[in-house]
């Protein structure tokens, strides 16, 4: 067990109260300035969305802030090592987290014997976020929402096939949720270790329909390799304005996303906060960044580390409900 890991437990066993997000008094000025450089740690390993991120805010943070902005990977335990890297250091401003909505409000419903709680980290601000889209082999000829039920209803007594990016990934939770909506019909879960295998896997066919972000299943649906059925944002993906959202298609309670947040470690003082919070939106403002962002399907966010705080909230409670109810777990 990692020493992040005890002392957490120890806190637990003591019965003492986790801290929550957004607790640092966020509506303070930012007076605060970086001394040296600042390193925004990612717990993915490169090439990955989660890096591309950050490494797509750098250069403008770097400008906002006037100091030296490097990217360190701390790939590994799903994203658990970069929390507990940036959880350890000194909250002074110089140490920040980029990472996906996975380890912070899905891996503590999954992994057995987690300790960590990633609710500790404060934020400062929303990176990118994107819709995921239900996908299908082309050859089910499905389009939307009524066509898939039709189909589903035409399945009694056949097996059902559906990919995932991995168990407990927001892939499979998607799809769990989706088998609610549509009556919980028995359907065979087929996990891959990210998106590239599984993806290869619904283009030849060895299995029906796969959630996953926009900007991984854009180029596919282009090349009409898929089809796309459903869009699980507020709005339509601006890379697929064809494919309409769940909540224009009839289904209730089906609005969320995949997101990449940038976060500070517990005790990061509020001036600190602001002052990064407004770097972040000056890099996220700048009209290129934005316009090649939406183009592969991510929508830049901004806005405030409370509003960020919220979406965590939000995610932790949503998801880990639907972990339950589905009983997944997988290994720490």
């Amino acid at each position: 067990m990692s020493a992040i890991m005890r002392r957490t437990a120890l806190a637990l066993a003591g019965g003492l109260a986790m801290p929550r997000l957004g607790g640092t008094g966020l509506h303070a000025q930012g007076t605060w300035n970086p001394t040296r450089t600042i390193t925004l740690v990612v717990g993915f390993p490169p090439g990955g969305r989660t890096d591309l991120a950050a490494r797509m805010i750098r250069p403008g943070m770097q400008a906002a802030l006037g100091a030296q902005v490097d990217v360190d990977n701390r790939g590994g335990e799903g994203g658990n090592t970069g929390i507990e890297a940036v959880m350890s250091a000194k909250p002074d401003g110089h140490t920040l987290l980029v990472t996906n909505m996975a380890p912070m409000a899905l891996n503590p419903h999954t992994m057995e014997g987690m300790t960590l709680d990633p609710r500790e980290m404060v934020p400062v601000g929303l990176v990118v976020q994107s819709s995921l889209i239900l996908c299908a082999h082309p050859l089910l000829n499905l389009r939307d929402v009524a066509s898939l039920r039709t189909w589903v209803a035409s399945q009694a007594g056949r097996p059902i096939t559906y990919g995932s990016t991995g168990t407990g990934s927001l892939s499979h939770l998607a799809m769990e949720l989706l088998r609610e909506q549509l009556g919980a019909p028995p359907m065979t879960h087929i996990p891959y270790r990210g998106s590239s295998a599984a993806m290869q896997d619904l283009i030849a066919g060895r299995f029906k329909l796969m959630f996953d972000s926009a900007s991984i299943v854009a180029p596919a649906l282009r090349a009409q390799q898929i089809r796309g059925l459903l869009a699980t944002g507020r709005t339509r993906c601006p890379a697929l304005p064809d494919i309409a959202t769940a909540e224009q298609q009839g289904l209730a309670n089906f609005t969320f996303g995949a997101w990449i947040g940038l976060f500070a470690p517990r005790g990061t003082s509020p001036e600190a906060v602001a002052r990064l919070n407004a770097a972040l939106n000056t890099a996220l403002g700048d009209a290129p960044l934005r316009e090649r962002a939406n183009g592969r399907g991510d929508e830049p966010g901004g806005g405030t580390a409370e509003a960020m705080g919220r979406i965590v909230t939000e995610d932790y409670d949503r998801w880990g409900a639907v972990i339950r109810a589905n009983n997944i777990r997988v290994e720490s």
